[in-house]
């Protein structure tokens, strides 16, 4: 069986299939070129999770149901457990842990942020919205734009994500709240 970073790129592609929209489509829907949306399906490139919420908008779906398969339940309150949030891995490192997965309209998508040092630099991404994190555990270096932030244990900051921006830690494994509002 497919872990769960992998089953992503294969519910994208039956979902698109199944509403009859071509990849070109899909590349055009999101901007990208075909090439690209193709290798997204395949699961050859890193979805960030910007990604992932204009595939879902594209598709007409929510997250949750690219994320488990399945579309949330839950529309007077949502309890995730202690480790109990869906988790996917991005990339070796950089982990998340969906914290409000199963709550139906959501607003926002609060995200747990697993990340390990390395010595290569996170891959910067830009999506709509705004974005707060709030360290739990450990130095993350945040970058927005051109500026870099070094946040540690209980420290947040509040961006436009639009911008450029990329999360890494520092100095040992680290871990952030994450809180997302789409547009």
């Amino acid at each position: 069986m497919k872990d769960k970073l992998h089953q992503i790129p294969d519910r994208i592609r039956e979902l698109r299939e199944i509403l009859e929209i071509s990849t070109a489509d899909m590349a055009n829907r999101l901007g990208v070129e075909a090439q690209r949306y193709e290798e997204f399906e395949k699961g050859e490139t890193d979805l960030a999770i910007s990604t992932l919420y204009e595939i879902a908008a594209a598709l007409g779906v929510d997250l949750t149901v690219l994320l488990t398969g399945e579309a949330p339940r839950m529309d007077t309150a949502c309890v995730v457990r202690d480790g109990q949030g869906v988790q996917v891995e991005r990339y070796p490192g950089y982990g998340f842990e969906s914290l409000a997965y199963n709550f139906k309209n959501r607003k926002i998508e609060p995200l747990l942020v697993s990340i390990s040092p390395s010595d290569e630099h996170p891959p910067m991404v830009r999506h709509k919205g705004q974005e707060f994190n709030y360290v739990v555990q450990g130095i993350v270096r945040i970058t927005v734009g051109l500026k870099t932030h070094i946040l540690g244990k209980g420290d947040s900051i509040y961006f436009d994500p639009t911008m450029l921006h990329g999360q890494a830690a520092v100095d040992g494994p680290a871990k952030f709240l994450s809180i997302i509002l789409e547009d």
